[in-house]
């Protein structure tokens, strides 16, 4: 995906600010023929100033929403594990989650809650949302993402257990379908010493407080 020759386009230098984003040439002019055939099919016009650039603007997007998956959530979290003797739950929470139903490919987005009870090794904290992004950053479905996280914590750091709990919103029941727009879905994965009753309520009302 990285090509370190590419050069920023003018348009992405705003208020002094560039940013810069490095695709392979070769796949983006695949990907924006294709984006310009579907405008073409619908019925817009991609020759209107507004549309010039857009093939090539939204297969830059799709690559960045989907680069999850030239990332390995393992090897994320082995570059920061840590011999640590704490043995008490790690509560990383309100986690922000972006990703595409692979069902119509519209976003959801929400939020996640994990937890892990160390087993002779913590992991920087940071990797954790890292983690969420390298499989929330392909196309999804909820239930699946939230057995994903659950299963590389657990496999790679060996904790006494693990909990999790993804809240999110989907558009493709807000714009479309049933086009319910408040509506939430939470789904949740526990291993370990979360599977006890006790656990993972003190899991779950940790995850319901707030700070003062």
């Amino acid at each position: 995906m990285i090509d370190k020759n590419h050069i920023p386009d003018r348009d992405d230098d705003i208020d002094g600010y560039t940013k810069i984003d490095r695709y392979n040439p070769q796949l983006i002019e695949n990907l924006s023929g294709h984006y310009l055939d579907v405008l073409k099919q619908i019925g817009e016009n991609p020759q209107r100033e507004g549309l010039l650039k857009t093939p090539e603007r939204i297969a830059k997007a799709m690559l960045f929403l989907t680069h999850g998956y030239d990332l390995d959530a393992k090897s994320i979290l082995n570059s920061a594990m840590f011999k640590e003797e704490y043995s008490q739950m790690v509560i990383v929470k309100d986690i922000e989650v972006y990703s595409m139903c692979e069902h119509h490919m519209l976003p959801f987005f929400g939020k996640a809650h994990i937890a892990y009870i160390p087993n002779g090794y913590v992991v920087g904290l940071s990797k954790i949302p890292r983690v969420v992004d390298a499989f929330a950053r392909r196309l999804q479905v909820q239930e699946r993402l939230t057995n994903e996280i659950r299963d590389c914590i657990q496999e790679t750091l060996n904790p006494v257990g693990v909990g999790i709990v993804i809240e999110c919103r989907h558009l493709c029941m807000s714009m479309r379908g049933v086009q319910k727009q408040n509506s939430v879905t939470t789904t949740s994965a526990f291993t370990g010493e979360f599977l006890k009753e006790k656990t993972r309520t003190e899991f779950l009302n940790l995850i319901s407080s707030k700070l003062s």
